[in-house]
């Protein structure tokens, strides 16, 4: 989607009417009000889907239940700066001038894509090809270096061409529990595969990658009750599958693709931190994939069974 932060409500239409004019399905993926400046504005954004529904439009979006985002560090920056590639925009970011103008920038309207931050300390590293390090600040970085921190945002872009994926508290929690309680609201993490060992197991990427269905399961539903347990179970299997065209996955039902989750519905919870990413959920027993256990006792079994998953022709409905 075009915008997530200041012009949310525009590019949610655009969408919209992308989807409407053509008649194809359309899927808004982890939506969100990103920035000060639109926190408290979910309420207008749903109504917008479910306007569109009312005509007719086959629409849907998919949410993770955090107010941070993650994206690379030179997402900040503006467009215009980024524009011809990353050795276009490592020669404008060595003018002065240049750096001055993107300062102005962002004093008026904020981070690209993110909005206004509330704090420096709202901007950590989640990993990195140079010699920051993860889990650090913006804050913490610019104290460390003795310079204004949008000056460390500069340099740091710099010196590891642009490599460096941070995380960002751009949302309200508020309007993160609202979106997570609307029932036609899927549950999706956003994320890639991860695992807490290998090369998969570096840096400190977002906890969603780990926590999602474990945090809506057993925050927002059974702790929090903005959900049932059944709604939270349907928003992340048959009604993601359904939405997305995955006739075979989703249900547990004969001719089904046998993937099955265990947990303890009273002690499920997210343990994934954003100083400890790589960690396991709670109250997750036994896992299986394709009709094969990965995970047994808390414990990945070895087991790598799964595979692409590909939208079947005429599933959508």
């Amino acid at each position: 989607m075009r915008d997530e932060s200041h012009g949310v409500h525009e590019a949610v239409a655009e969408a919209i009417d992308v989807g409407e004019q053509c008649g194809i399905h359309v899927q808004v993926a982890h939506l969100k009000l990103s920035g000060t400046g639109r926190w408290g504005e979910a309420e207008e954004l749903l109504g917008q889907f479910t306007a569109a529904r009312a005509r007719g439009v086959d629409v849907h979006c998919d949410q993770y239940p955090y107010d941070w985002a993650t994206n690379p560090l030179r997402f900040l920056l503006p467009v215009w700066l980024q524009e011809g590639g990353i050795d276009a925009m490592l020669e404008r970011l060595a003018d002065p001038q240049i750096r001055s103008r993107v300062r102005q920038k962002i004093a008026e309207v904020g981070f690209n894509n993110f909005g206004h931050i509330e704090s420096w300390d709202d901007i950590r590293i989640a990993n990195s090809p140079g010699a920051v390090r993860p889990g650090m600040t913006i804050a913490e970085i610019a104290a460390e270096r003795d310079c204004d921190p949008l000056e460390a945002v500069f340099d740091i872009v710099v010196e590891d061409r642009g490599g460096t994926r941070i995380l960002v508290r751009s949302m309200s929690e508020e309007d993160v529990r609202r979106i997570a309680a609307e029932p036609s609201m899927t549950v999706g993490s956003d994320g890639p595969c991860v695992a807490p060992y290998g090369v998969t197991s570096q840096g400190k990427p977002h906890p969603r990658l780990y926590g999602t269905f474990p945090r809506v399961l057993g925050r927002y539903a059974r702790d929090e009750g903005l959900l049932t347990l059944e709604q939270a179970v349907a928003k992340m299997t048959g009604n993601a599958a359904r939405a997305l065209g995955m006739a075979d996955r989703g249900l547990l039902r004969e001719g089904q693709a046998a993937d099955v989750v265990l947990f303890d519905a009273g002690t499920i919870r997210d343990e994934a931190t954003f100083d400890e990413p790589h960690t396991y959920p709670a109250g997750v027993g036994t896992v299986i994939v394709n009709g094969e256990v990965v995970i047994h006792g808390g414990e990945h079994t070895g087991a790598l069974p799964g595979r692409l998953l590909r939208r079947r022709e005429g599933a959508l409905g």
